[in-house]
């Protein structure tokens, strides 16, 4: 790799836009929004939201604007009927025609609500739905980000928990504030100023019930808060047994485990239904005691209207008036505080997802030079590497040139490295100490996106997705020529199982490719690489899962394969990389034999006893085939 064949991400963003200095490898800037004072404390929702608003301003503003058209019924009619009452009462001159003008007002108003409501309506759910679709996708951007390291100590289930559960949370947190909470501040604030533009002394009544039951709402706070978090810790923990218990299913039946999986899943089941039981009775012992606090208060503001009404100080319309004023202003409050338990809940699918969109465990590829082109030289220097929880080094200086074209075996027990080493040269670990240079280049300053374009793997369990076979082969690429695709079938050694599949390449494989054998599905997987015709190959035990008669036929396309390519190989069949040209045997880590397979197996060390190793290993197998 060379100047000529690379180039920096900013460069090759000027060939492409002209214009732009830098490619956008940034995450979309919804990370930001998820950013607080404390993962866990009170702010992290309210930031979440007001960010969000701050966004939307626009058409939030124009929807606020039409919702006073939408409720004007609501305000209009008590005045319109406290008018009537008084009119009825007092009769003065042409009170009947003043009576039609309210009737008309009245049903022009109320028809005037159907076209404002779907106007209203279609500019808050296209907003919505926008901003929950773009979250979702900077959910997945950002889990596609963070390292395979974090990939691997959070649970499969609770990822999918909170990408199922939490982001349809924070939608309806999101839906709530615009239909619901904006909305109902706004009416309560014009019924409000209503009140108080028409008796000054009933308004002052009408104060009471806001802070009364702010009040209530803030003893219930914390404990709606808990009860929430435990729930959805409950489900999250509910969702990874039910993910283990479903990859495990084959294995729980071969051993006639199906009561103690039943009797797990169960626990993980009653947990979650106590949680719910416990944030029922909490939301119940809430909307009771709101509901009655705010009863007594209807009836105290009925009767004080009626007694200031005896001594003269309004009309009876006005007791109409400020009750009806004072029944929408309490049903307005009663409204917030019934959904303040799923703002709590929001408030909890934000920090949810924030546990993802604030992991800074993240491959980082901005401004890092862009791979055009790779020739495969490899050269590893002083590499070390632990993992982040631990200081057990599993690769322990790490020291090797590898020429392009050259094909390296790596070897050794279980635990020895070997595959931390293949991490590492794909890029989905970074050496904690070290280099490796990559045609000179120091891999820690490549983009590894571009750089993965010119590798291809092959891993020890295959790895097949719901489709045909020829979509499993094919993913990733949009244009591939045919003839080439047909002979990296026919390579890989697939064409012998296709005549015995109902619709031959195009036949469907299952989930995980349920429906082939472990021989068939690691085939499609070498066929994989075959067709991208990869500068750079590895090979993680690519034949351990094929008999004897395949692993012959696709080794053979393998050593076509592997012709003026890099490869990097890890073996469980010993007998397999004969033709290496190098065999980096390693324990615990090091490097502790190099050399050719003849020169190894002559210097009688630790590969030529992992070869006895794997060959009485083969014999026991061949065995039992013929046993059975």
């Amino acid at each position: 790799m060379s100047k000529d064949v690379t180039e920096t991400v900013e460069e090759q963003s000027q060939q492409i836009t002209g214009k732009s200095r830098h490619v956008n490898n940034k995450i979309p800037d919804y990370e930001s929004f998820f950013k607080g004072e404390d993962l866990v404390g009170n702010n992290e929702g309210k930031g979440f939201v007001g960010r969000l608003l701050n966004k939307d301003k626009k058409p939030i503003i124009w929807a606020s604007f039409l919702f006073l058209f939408q409720n004007a019924p609501v305000w209009v009619m008590p005045l319109i009927i406290s008018d009537a009452i008084d009119l009825l009462a007092t009769r003065p001159e042409n009170f009947i025609f003043r009576i039609i003008i309210d009737a008309i007002i009245s049903v022009l108003l109320i028809l005037l609500n159907i076209p404002v409501t779907v106007w209203r309506n279609g500019i808050l759910n296209k907003t919505i739905r926008s901003r929950s679709a773009e979250v979702k996708r900077a959910v997945v951007r950002k889990l596609q980000k963070l390292s395979i390291t974090y990939h691997r100590e959070i649970e499969e289930g609770r990822i999918q928990s909170k990408i199922l559960r939490d982001i349809e949370g924070i939608e309806v947190y999101y839906r709530t504030f615009l239909f619901n909470f904006i909305p109902y501040i706004i009416s309560a604030i014009i019924s409000s100023t209503i009140a108080i533009v028409k008796s000054p002394v009933v308004a002052l009544f009408f104060m009471v019930i806001i802070p009364a039951n702010l009040l209530l709402s803030y003893a219930f706070r914390k404990k709606l808060k808990k009860d929430s978090f435990v729930l959805r810790k409950e489900n999250e923990q509910l969702s990874a047994k039910l993910t283990t218990t479903l990859q495990m299913m084959q294995l729980t039946k071969s051993h006639g485990l199906n009561k103690l999986e039943e009797q797990e899943v169960g626990k993980r089941l009653e947990a979650v239904k106590h949680s719910g039981l416990v944030l029922d009775k909490t939301n119940a012992w809430f909307g009771s005691a709101s509901w009655v606090c705010s009863q007594i208060f209807s009836v105290g503001c009925l009767f004080f209207c009626v007694f200031i009404c005896i001594n003269g100080v309004i009309s009876s319309g006005e007791v109409v008036l400020f009750q009806s004023l004072f029944n929408s202003i309490s049903g307005l409050i009663l409204t917030l505080i019934a959904i303040y338990p799923s703002l709590v809940s929001g408030r909890d699918s934000v920090r949810s997802i924030a546990e993802i969109m604030r992991a800074d465990d993240v491959e980082v590829d901005k401004n890092r030079i862009v791979v055009k082109n790779v020739e495969g030289s490899f050269i590893f220097e002083n590499v070390c590497y632990h993992y982040p929880n631990s200081d057990k080094l599993v690769v322990n200086n790490f020291n090797l040139s590898v020429r392009q074209g050259e094909r390296i075996a790596i070897v050794g027990s279980s635990g020895s490295g070997k595959s931390t080493v293949m991490n590492l040269i794909i890029g989905l670990l970074s050496p904690t100490s070290g280099e490796i240079y990559i045609d000179g280049v120091p891999m820690s300053e490549m983009s590894l996106q571009s750089y993965r374009q010119f590798l291809s793997v092959v891993p020890q369990n295959s790895i097949l997705f719901s489709g045909t076979i020829r979509d499993n082969i094919t993913y990733g690429l949009k244009n591939y020529d045919e003839q080439e695709f047909q002979k990296a079938v026919k390579d890989a050694n697939i064409t012998e199982f296709l005549d015995l599949l109902p619709n031959g390449i195009d036949s469907q494989v299952g989930e995980h490719g349920d429906k082939l054998s472990g021989g068939q599905k690691q085939r499609i997987s070498i066929a994989r690489a075959l067709i991208r015709n990869p500068k750079i190959l590895i090979l993680d035990e690519a034949t351990s899962a094929l008999d004897n008669v395949s692993e012959y036929h696709v080794q053979k396309a393998i050593d076509k394969l592997v012709h003026q390519r890099t490869t990097f190989i890890v073996a469980h069949r010993l007998s397999t990389i004969r033709n290496a040209d190098r065999i980096i045997v390693m324990e615990e880590g090091k490097m502790v034999e190099v050399g050719t397979y003849e020169e190894l197996m002559a210097l009688n060390g630790r590969f030529c006893e992992l070869e006895r190793m794997s060959r009485i290993r083969e014999e026991e197998a061949k065995i039992g085939l013929e046993a059975l």
